[in-house]
């Protein structure tokens, strides 16, 4: 499995590197539960990210996690079929309830084997790929809960990076005083933070 982890969208002139050049299915999967909190900018940011994956290669659906909050047990099924999971940005304690719930962390466990299977997110879809969320409540408000979220799950990231990953830091982001209390606060305690940039890995 591929990562592909970045502060901000992508853009339709520079393929990154990290996705690969042959697709199995050619499909990818846009979560926007990040958005759960807000909805009226869903079907505006579906667009733009299903617009620039395409320009990639890619016939793109919205992987709704809501779906799966009452049968994980179906999403890594679902991933078969995908080649790349693409997550937006946004308060990252929802999207990381949201990946909880569904059981999103297990079902990518049965997909890193792919190598032509990518998980990839900006600013909130980069940070959970990290191993907590420790700084990020310096930026992004931990107490949302969008309507059809259990109270009792706990924003668990994904594992898939050491690193924790803090977004935005030192750019002319407006979430960039956030991030700069972020780092200050991991490094006081010897936690080292990511900055999350233009980047990716490759998962054997």
């Amino acid at each position: 499995m591929r990562l592909l982890l970045s502060s901000w969208f992508l853009t339709p002139d520079s393929r990154p590197s990290a996705l690969p050049g042959t697709l199995a299915t050619g499909r990818a999967g846009i979560v926007l539960n990040v958005l759960d909190e807000y909805g009226r900018s869903r079907t505006r940011d579906y667009a733009r990210e299903s617009d620039t994956l395409g320009t990639f290669g890619y016939a793109c659906e919205e992987l709704d996690l809501r779906d799966y909050f009452t049968a994980p047990e179906e999403l890594p099924e679902h991933l078969d079929g995908l080649d790349l999971v693409w997550a937006l940005g946004g308060n990252a304690f929802v999207l990381a309830r949201a990946m909880t719930q569904a059981g999103f962390r297990d079902a990518l466990q049965e997909h890193l084997h792919r190598s032509e299977f990518t998980y990839g997110g900006y600013s909130a879809g980069a940070s959970v790929a990290g191993p907590d969320l420790q700084g990020i409540d310096l930026i992004d408000d931990p107490t949302v809960l969008p309507e059809g979220y259990p109270p009792t799950i706990a924003p668990e990231c994904l594992c898939l990076e050491p690193y924790r990953i803090v977004p935005h830091w030192r750019s002319d982001h407006l979430d960039a005083e956030g991030a700069e209390r972020a780092t200050a606060h991991l490094a006081a305690r010897s936690v080292t933070p990511l900055r999350a940039r233009w980047g990716s890995g490759e998962r054997p």
